[in-house]
């Protein structure tokens, strides 16, 4: 059987209660965890995704590499055929008797 009590505040207001003899129920509240696991694929992807772009960052500096030492050789090839040409250009002397 229920048991009511009221209970007056300093404040004024009036609080009524209604006890009863069943023991009162716990209502708990627990996530399925999906939340954490979505959490840590947006993480994977991200590391994914950083790795790639850092990944092709690398392979940009090493073609751009490639490049200057192409252009450096190409220019070490030019020289050689001016210095061949300008030997050509220069008639022999004669030899002194």
């Amino acid at each position: 059987m229920p048991t009511e009590r009221t209970v007056e505040h300093p404040d004024g207001r009036v609080e009524r209660i209604t006890e009863t003899g069943a023991a009162p129920t716990v209502v708990e509240r627990r996530g399925g965890g999906a939340g954490a696991v979505v959490a840590l694929i947006i993480g994977l992807l991200a590391v994914v995704v950083i790795g790639y772009f850092l990944m092709n960052m690398n392979r940009n500096d090493a073609v751009e590499s490639n490049a200057v030492a192409g252009a450096a050789e190409s220019v070490g090839n030019a020289a050689d055929n001016i210095g061949k040409a300008a030997r050509d250009a220069v008639p022999e002397r004669p030899s002194a008797p």
